[in-house]
């Protein structure tokens, strides 16, 4: 998800020679050697199923659901009626007696938990808004059947808060047991309020961002069995499947879903189809639909009635779609490793086109995705759709739903930045709802390459535009971070209260990961390891101790005093010098969190020297004595110099002598 007040850059420094002696660590500080270096226990155990080397272990599962819907959008009503039927696979050791569904479109009911654990407050891209919440009824369930082996009948089911839980009359079987599940609903599209879908009005006509729209299986697996958090407002964690869709909507419309469209010749015009394949091998931008042709009711293959639109994807987690009478239409072919190809695309009202503006958003679409492609995993879907409607900065596999006044740096910012998310948590299926910063910092932090290299850095480096204040990367996460209740990274994502929440999952998740690549690793062992833990995730479901181990085993570091101090607790980190006698210096830790340091010492000479503290200096005691090996008299000192490190307090980092 994008918060309009939620950019950050990171500057990347490099490391010097190691020059230091020992002494004892004075009583002063507060730093406790044992505290930090304790033997440390990741959070889940290695076992059959998870590795110590971070991968999937040999007897890694997990269950598969795939889904064909039928939904029908009542344009008049603002009501959408499906059908779905769900085929379960059961490819668990363990028999279940129940199934659990998330039926998230609850959470607009008066009597939802999201409403009373929020109370009015709830958030809308870094914007606090306070004003009574709409409500609607939620789903709406005609009927509920279960089919197993010849078998239909009735299902017995509940409904609590935003999750169904579906009790079997025959349990069903372990290792490859499977069923279906057949549903008829409807429910009461939400307006604008709704955040994450909605419709809305723009200046020519409707937009319907549908998100969330259909009865999904919660995740059962090897952690807790069924994951059944509720939606209070944080993100998703669903099982991966196969999935086929059919929207049926006013024949005048445009639907841009995930995934492929299946029957073009269908609901495209034949110029419209032949523009298709254009762009499927065209760098360029090609008009699909252009804004001249909006009005135009020749560009529509019928006028009257209705079309079905027929998507497929596989090896998804989701999909969703946004369909309007009013969508300006672009594609352009993307270039992907070993010669295969995707398709961006964008669409948008006519009020959105201009070249600083969404004119340029399949060019942005394009390159996100060859970039991050090229650096980390190749992008594994046939289209990336971009779309400017009324929920805005949200992503979803294969399609992101973006703001219809967005251009600019902005434009750019936000796009690569939901794109970006088809990495995290698209394909590599963390729990978001658990752990927010393996999909938000994950993705903020591969935000920085994109921002970086597109068009020589036209859009970079990319800054926070609230806590940068003119301010160095490294200490504007620190006017955040410091701030009282602060909660560790290892917290649940609905928990982060108010405006800290996207601080700490996106900003500190992100600089987490660039720590470990620029300041504790470096880029080549960093990178290493984060490519394989991605190739070894990718549609599947790690954990936090899977993610740090992989980066342990594969980046050769022992990394313990890390996980323990950035993610499960919110340690600062305080260096100071404090004090210069002739060519020796001290330097104290301060404070629980050790992080490898630059140090620039200054010599009355004019000369300089720039080494390297690392880590280990601080394993068993809280104070060094450097000594300049020449035994030249020392001017200054300086800690982290290029300000690289979240450094609590940088008043002491510097001493200076006549």
């Amino acid at each position: 998800m994008w918060n309009r007040c939620l950019t950050f850059v990171f500057f990347l420094a490099a490391g010097g020679p190691l020059a230091l002696t020992q002494s004892a660590s004075p009583s002063g500080p507060a730093y406790d050697p044992v505290k930090t270096f304790a033997p440390y226990r990741m959070p889940d155990p290695v076992n059959s199923y998870r590795s110590s080397n971070g991968a999937p272990g040999p007897s890694y599962w997990q269950n598969e659901a795939d889904y064909d819907l039928h939904p029908v959008i009542d344009t008049a009503s603002k009501i959408l009626t499906a059908t779905e039927t769900i085929t379960y696979t059961n490819n668990s050791p363990d028999v279940l007696t129940s199934l659990w569904l998330h039926v998230e479109q609850n959470i607009y009911r008066k009597d939802s938990r999201s409403r009373l654990a929020g109370g009015a407050v709830r958030m809308r891209r870094g914007v606090e808004e306070t004003e009574p919440r709409p409500s609607s009824e939620g789903y709406g369930f005609d009927s509920v059947e279960i089919e197993a082996g010849r078998q239909r009948m009735k299902a017995d089911y509940l409904i609590s808060d935003t999750r169904m839980q579906i009790r079997l009359a025959e349990p069903l079987k372990p290792k490859g047991g499977q069923l279906k599940i057949h549903i008829k609903y409807h429910y009461q599209i939400p307006g604008v309020w709704g955040g994450r879908t909605s419709w809305g009005q723009s200046k020519q006509g409707e937009i319907y961002d549908m998100a969330q729209w259909y009865p999904r299986m919660c995740v059962y697996d090897d952690l807790r069995g069924w994951d059944t958090l509720p939606y209070l407002g944080s993100e998703f964690y669903l099982e991966y499947g196969h999935f086929d869709y059919f929207v049926t909507v006013p024949s005048s419309f445009i639907v841009a879903g995930s995934g492929e469209l299946v029957n073009p010749k269908e609901v495209l015009t034949s110029q419209q189809v032949a523009r298709l394949e254009e762009a499927r091998n065209s760098d360029a931008t090609v008009m699909i639909r252009t804004p001249g042709e909006v009005t135009d009711p020749a560009s529509r293959p019928k006028r009257d009635g209705t079309l079905t639109w027929h998507f497929h994807m596989d090896n998804t987690r989701d999909v969703a779609f946004s369909a309007s009478p009013v969508f300006v239409w672009d594609a352009a072919r993307i270039n992907l490793p070993d010669g295969k190809r995707s398709l961006a695309m964008s669409v948008y009202p006519p009020e959105s086109v201009g070249e600083d503006a969404w004119t340029k958003s399949t060019e942005y679409v394009k390159n996100s995705i060859e970039n991050f492609s090229k650096r980390w995993y190749p992008y594994p879907y046939p289209a990336a759709i971009n779309v400017a409607g009324f929920s805005t900065g949200m992503e979803y596999p294969g399609i992101v739903f973006d703001g219809i006044p967005d251009k600019g740096a902005f434009l750019f910012w936000v796009t690569a930045h939901e794109i970006g998310h088809d990495w995290f948590p698209m394909m590599v299926g963390s729990n978001e709802r658990r752990n927010a910063f393996m999909d938000e910092g994950f993705n903020t932090f591969i935000d920085i390459f994109e921002s970086d290299e597109y068009a020589g850095g036209k859009y970079g480096p990319k800054r926070d535009s609230e806590y940068s204040a003119g301010g160095e990367p490294a200490d504007t996460i620190l006017k955040v971070l410091d701030e009282p209740g602060v909660p560790p990274v290892l917290f649940p994502a609905d928990g982060y209260p108010g405006r800290l929440g996207h601080p700490v999952s996106y900003f500190k998740g992100a600089y987490g990961n660039v720590l470990l690549r620029e300041q504790i690793l470096g880029p080549e062992r960093f990178d290493w390891a984060f490519r394989k833990y991605i190739r070894d995730w990718a549609f599947k479901h790690p954990s936090p101790s899977d993610f740090f181990r992989a980066i342990e085993s594969e980046g050769g570091e022992d990394l313990g005093w890390f996980w323990r101090g950035w993610y499960e607790n919110d340690w600062k980190f305080d260096l100071a010098v404090t004090k210069i006698d002739g060519a020796t210096m001290t330097i104290v830790n301060k404070q629980q969190l050790v992080l490898p340091a630059t140090v620039e010492v200054k010599f009355k000479d004019g000369t300089s020297e720039k080494f390297r503290l690392p880590w280990e200096t601080w394993l068993s005691k809280g104070e060094y004595v450097w000594a300049s090996e020449e035994k030249k008299p020392i001017a200054s000192v300086t800690i982290d110099p290029e300000h690289q490190l979240p450094d609590d307090d940088r008043g002491n980092n510097t001493m200076s002598v006549q």
